[in-house]
Order: structure tokens, then C-alpha cells, then sequence
């Protein structure tokens, strides 16, 4: 059945009110506070840990985990997961090294650290930088994969998807991050409740098909009989999936350079805790890396069921496109399609709650870039806080129009979710080189971070295009790999450029990151070695 019933509608509903109708108590609650920018824009002191570790969760989780992650687990296995468990690990290090330099210096966004490390050049060119990707990247792909999956399981049109995921988005992120944080803990209990039910589902038909009358504990074990070579989290070079996976990068290469760049100078991901004391950002941050460990579970180990189950002769057609080729990301809505009323309605409503917290944590990081760093700053220096809360509303209703209008062109992409990651992977590597530099090098001048700057994306182009260019004669690196060697090839340049250039070095001040800010308390440290116990358990298994 490929098409939600009214019970399906009605558990949506539910949701639907449920969510908007905390969002507006939230608001209410202390509304005055929604005239000051630094309220709206951070929810300054507002959240409490578990507020901000649901966010981050919410914001990072969107269709592309359980579309794509699903996908992908389908066709190369647990591997994938890698980019969930290592992210885990990221967190603790930014948690640890990144976020306590923000707090101590009253950061704000992203371009003010670059304002206040560098000059506003360095920091005005990344806010350019950083808006357009935002808005004409991440999210018309997010709007672009939510409304595909959404319109795949239900009898709502792609457009009618695209429209109501933008107006759905605009009422929650109007409200501010106050109300994003909060109604982020509601989506993230949704899309896990949902999540597992798929799970359940998933494991349930598969005991069933080998005769253990849907017994989800006799089902894991089916799958590690029925495909072994599914649960290797390494590859070697040689194995067909190695270019996506390049062996121990996803543990200290490309993948860390990734995910640092991702958790650690992402206005997206880091604005939630900005508004905190350290305390509470740590504990909110280590909450958001615990939830890491669950997602493989509600995202890939479908993608993996459906695979054993498509090798034993089910869902042929349904994994099918119109000319009969396997698609691999047909696994999680054929399965969404198989769950029965209301069920299907929870899953719905989890794939929606997954969609609309990212793009809501996306449309607030938009409109405090532009009000704080473009709008203050060149446009109206003495503007109020009334001023600056109702031009960042003003900033997110544009954005979500220009990127709701944008969205339709990228059905013109195959696999619009790889060309965009790493698309935006051409830049991150010069990004964290910037900030960590910037951080911990003193020595680093600003004529350094604008070289770091302008060499990331051409370097990058090279690396990728070299190989064609020169008919197979320079190596074809994998996507991780080209990270890795472009972030070290930008820190090369940006260190040999600093000490060449001692007229501009900074000032000592410049960014206070004295040891002290790296101390962290014993139960930090003890859940610390937990979460990299756990880890270091699942490589050992499952190596």
C-alpha cells in the first residue's frame, strides 16, 4: 500500500500539533526574551543538556540517513556506519578542545571567531561563502531528499511536499533557537520511536521468511549467517566498496577531517552550544554522541535486512526502478509501505520530525550569519535588538523561499546526496585548517588563513580532476583521502606563510586558549572512555 490511510493521518496530525503547540508554549514562556538577538539567535543560558544534545542529534538527522544511510547498507553494509561511530568520537575531541575556545571568548557565530582571530575580510568572505552553501546547498538537498522520500510513501505530491516542509520549517525556526532546542527533544524521541518501529518491522519479516515466527533476536542473527561480507567496518584496497570506505581513513584520516570540520566549525552544529555555560555544553555534546551509537541501528541494519531479504527472492520489484535496475535506496520506504495503519503513520511522522529539525537548525544558523556578521556590520551598525530578532525572521523566510523555489532543478541529479557532500567536502578541509590554526598556532597570521582560504576549493578541483586529466597517469584518490591531503597540504602552505610573514602575526590575546580550558571533570572523562570503549568494541567485532 503506497499510500498513508486516515489513521496514518491522523497519528501525523497528532504529531503535527503536538510539536507546534510545544514550539508556541515554549515561545510564550518567556517571550520578552525574544526581543534580545542573543536569546533568539542562541537560546543564551536557556537549554539544559539534554535539550542541546537532542538538538545536535536533530539537526545532523535528516532523509539522508534513513534514505540514504539505509541505502547504503543495503550495498556495502555496517561500513557505512562509520560515519555515525566515528562522529561519536569527534564529538569528545570538540567537546574537549573547540568548545571551550568559543565559550571562553564570547563566540557567537562562526565569521565573528574569523572577525576576531584574522580581520573582518577573512571572516565577511567565509559568511559569503558559508550563506550560499547553506542556503543553494544544504538546504535545497535537504528539502530536495525529504520531499523524495516523503512523496515515495504517501499520495502527496513532490511539489505539495516541497511547500509543506518549508512552511512547516519557517513556523518552528521563527520562534527562535529557544524553540528549536526544545521541540528538537520531541522530533528526536519521534524519529528514534519511528526509527525502531521500522527496525522492528525489518528484523520481524526477515525471522519470519526463515521460519522463527518473527523472533527480531533469531533475525540479527540471520543476517550476520546470510551476509558475512556485510559486517566488515574495514575494507582493503581491492574491495569494490573501498573508494567510498579507503581502509583506516574512516578511523584516523579523511573521516576525522570530516568530521572535525562538520562538529567542530559548522555554525549549523556548533551554535547550539554557544549559548551555554561549559558545563552544560559538554554534558549536552556527550549526550549528543551516546545518541550516535543508536542511529546505525534504526539506519543501516534496515538497509542490511532488506538486502538478505532481496538475495532470498522478496521485493524484487518494489527495490526496482521503472527499467528494472536495483536501487538500493528503495530499502526504507518499501519497507515504510509495509508497515500496517498508524504504525506507518509514526514513521511518517519521524521521517517528517527528521527533515523539518534540520532544516529549522539550518534556517537559524542562516539568519544569525546574515544579521550578525553581514547585516550589523555593513548594513545597519546601530540597529536594535528588536531590529536584528526581525531581520533574522525576514532572513529565514527568504532563505526557505529561494531554496523551496531552487529545489525542483536537482531531480535533474543522480545521487544528489554524494555530489552535494562532496561538493561541500572540497571546502571543509580548508575551513578546519583555519580554525584549528587559528586556535593553537599563535604564530598564524591572516595573510595565511586568506591564502588557506582561496587554495582550498583548487587544490581540491585538482586533486579530483587531475586523474582524467592526465588519463590515469596521477592516482585517483578516494573522496576521504582527498580531504585528508588537501587539509594538510592548506596547513602546509598556511604554517610556511606565517613564518614567513612576521609583520602580521597576531597578537598573543587575539584568542584566549589557555590549558586550563581543556581540564575536563572526572564523570566527563568516565563517560568519555565508555563511549570510546564501546567503539573500540564494535571495530574489534566487527573489524
Amino acid at each position: 500500500m503506497h499510500q498513508l490511510q486516515p489513521l496514518d493521518y491522523i497519528v501525523f496530525f497528532i504529531y503535527f500539533i503536538a510539536v507546534s503547540a510545544y514550539g508556541y508554549y515554549v515561545y510564550r514562556r518567556k517571550k520578552s526574551e525574544t526581543t534580545d538577538s542573543k536569546d533568539f539567535f542562541l537560546a543564551e543560558g536557556s537549554l539544559t543538556w539534554w535539550a542541546i544534545g537532542a538538538s545536535l542529534i536533530a539537526s545532523n538527522i535528516s532523509a539522508e540517513h534513513f534514505i540514504g544511510m539505509s541505502g547504503s547498507g543495503f550495498a556495502l553494509g555496517l561500513a557505512i556506519s562509520s560515519y555515525e561511530w566515528m562522529a561519536a568520537a569527534t564529538l569528545i575531541l570538540v567537546a574537549v578542545f573547540m568548545i571551550p575556545v568559543y565559550l571562553k571568548n564570547k563566540i557567537f557565530t562562526m565569521p565573528q571567531f574569523l572577525s576576531v582571530r584574522y580581520n573582518d575580510q577573512v571572516s565577511t568572505i567565509m559568511a559569503i561563502f558559508w550563506l550560499l552553501v547553506y542556503v543553494f546547498v544544504n538546504l535545497t538537498s535537504i528539502i530536495y531528499l525529504g520531499a523524495l522520500a516523503i512523496s515515495s510513501i504517501s499520495n502527496l505530491s513532490f511539489e505539495a511536499c516541497i511547500i509543506g516542509l518549508s512552511l512547516f520549517s519557517v513556523i518552528v525556526t521563527l520562534g527562535g533557537m529557544k524553540v528549536i532546542g526544545y521541540t528538537d527533544v520531541v522530533q528526536v524521541i519521534v524519529l528514534i520511536i519511528g526509527g525502531l518501529i521500522t527496525t522492528y518491522l525489518a528484523l520481524s519479516l526477515l525471522a519470519d521468511h526463515f521460519g522463527f515466527n518473527g523472533n527480531i533476536w533469531k533475525g540479527l542473527g540471520i543476517l550476520r549467517k546470510e551476509a558475512p561480507e556485510h559486517f566488515h567496518m574495514i575494507f582493503k584496497k581491492g574491495d569494490p566498496y573501498y573508494y567510498e570506505l579507503p581502509g583506516m581513513s574512516v578511523l584516523i584520516g579523511g573521516m576525522l577531517i570530516n568530521n572535525l570540520a562538520y562538529w567542530g566549525c559548522n555554525q549549523y552544529i556548533v551554535q547550539r552550544t554557544l549559548g551555554a555555560d561549559l558545563k552544560t555544553a559538554r554534558k549536552g555534546i556527550l549526550f549528543a554522541a551516546f545518541l550516535k551509537l543508536l542511529i546505525p541501528v534504526i539506519a543501516v541494519v534496515p538497509g542490511i535486512t532488506m538486502f538478505v531479504l532481496h538475495k532470498n527472492g522478496l521485493f524484487r520489484q518494489e527495490m526496482a526502478d521503472a527499467a528494472g535496475t536495483l536501487k538500493p535506496d528503495h530499502a526504507y520506504p518499501v519497507l515504510m509501505n509495509l508497515l500496517p495503519q498508524g504504525l506507518k503513520g509514526v514513521a511518517f511522522a519521524a521521517l517528517t520530525a527528521a527533515i523539518v529539525a534540520s532544516l529549522a537548525g539550518k534556517a537559524n544558523s542562516i539568519s544569525t550569519i546574515f544579521s550578525l556578521d553581514i547585516y550589523k556590520k555593513f548594513f545597519n551598525k546601530e540597529a536594535s535588538e528588536q531590529k536584528l530578532v526581525r531581520t533574522g525572521r525576514w532572513a529565514v523566510i527568504i532563505a526557505m523561499l529561494l531554496a523551496a523555489i531552487v529545489t525542483p532543478a536537482l531531480r535533474s541529479l543522480d545521487q544528489a546526496y554524494q555530489f552535494i557532500q562532496e561538493y561541500v567536502g572540497f571546502f571543509s578541509p580548508g575551513v578546519l585548517a583555519i580554525f584549528l590554526l587559528g586556535m593553537f598556532w599563535k604564530r598564524t597570521t591572516t595573510t595565511a588563513a586568506l591564502a588557506g582560504a582561496v587554495l582550498t576549493i583548487p587544490f581540491s578541483t585538482i586533486l579530483k580532476f587531475l586523474p582524467r586529466w592526465t588519463n590515469g597517469a596521477f592516482p585517483d584518490y578516494p573522496f576521504l583521502d582527498r580531504m585528508m591531503i588537501t587539509f594538510f597540504a592548506v596547513a602546509l602552505v598556511m604554517i610556511v606563510i606565517s613564518l614567513a610573514d612576521r609583520r602580521s602575526a597576531q597578537p598573543a590575546a587575539a584568542i584566549k586558549a589557555d590549558k586550563s580550558l581543556f581540564r575536563v571533570s572526572p564523570g566527563f572523562l568516565m563517560a568519555s572512555l565508555i563511549i570510546c570503549g564501546v567503539l573500540a568494541a564494535l571495530y574489534t567485532i566487527f573489524w
